[in-house]
This record gives C-alpha cells, sequence and structure tokens, in this order.
C-alpha cells in the first residue's frame, strides 16, 4: 500500500499487542489530538458499543461536521463530552459526533469488557 502524503497514522499499545489507525487528512480536530500525543489513558465500556475515554484538553472542531454515523473501527472525538470514543459496534447518527480515524485491524481487543490502559502515539 502507497502511503498517501497527508495520511497520518497512529499506534495504539494495548495489553503488548499494538493496533495502528490511519486519521483524516487536512483535520482541526486531528491536528489538536495529535498534539496531545504520546498519551496514556484509561479505556472504559460505554453502552457496550465503545470504548471512552477523557481527554486532557477539548479539540477544536472549526469546520468538521456537526454530527456523523460511527462505524465499527472509528476513532472519533464527542464535542459535548470532550472525550475520546472508539467504537467496536456500529452506532446510529450522533450530533456532536467528530470522526478522527479509523483502526486499521484489531478491533476485536476493544471488545473485551472491563477497563483497558493504552498508550497512543504517532507512527512516523
Amino acid at each position: 500500500m502507497v502511503k498517501q502524503e497527508n495520511q497520518v497514522k497512529i499506534a495504539i499499545d494495548i495489553q503488548a499487542q499494538t493496533l495502528t489507525a490511519t486519521l483524516k487528512p487536512n483535520s482541526v480536530a486531528v491536528n489538536d489530538f495529535l498534539a496531545l500525543l504520546p498519551l496514556s489513558l484509561t479505556l472504559t465500556d460505554y453502552a457496550s458499543t465503545e470504548k471512552v475515554a477523557d481527554l486532557p484538553k477539548r479539540l477544536a472542531t472549526t469546520g468538521e461536521p456537526a454530527s456523523t454515523s460511527a462505524q465499527t473501527g472509528d476513532i472519533t472525538y464527542y464535542a459535548p463530552w470532550g472525550n475520546l470514543a472508539i467504537f467496536h459496534k456500529p452506532f446510529g447518527h450522533a450530533n456532536g459526533l467528530v470522526k478522527l480515524g479509523t483502526l486499521d485491524s484489531g478491533v476485536a481487543l476493544l471488545r473485551k469488557t472491563g477497563a483497558i490502559d493504552v498508550t497512543i502515539r504517532r507512527i512516523e
């Protein structure tokens, strides 16, 4: 696969395994998220659909769509609460949900119940 010029990759280290994800290009919210990396978080279960964690600061959402429908593997920012949400099941349309990117694989690791400590870092 040829890497596109604006394509940004991150690694999510979970329980001695590493997942990769591709973030959206040309996104204010993604740029704000990248500025927080590397980041250690504890992801917790929410609605049997996603893993969530509070971010240390709110992300800018200027120019982002006001809402989106989350698909399995989507990495999103929920602006009303200021948290990161990674979906392991699809979810309906939600106002304030901003897509940051998508997991390349390994979504099954997020389906385990309970809190998961992760480190998110940029891949250069």
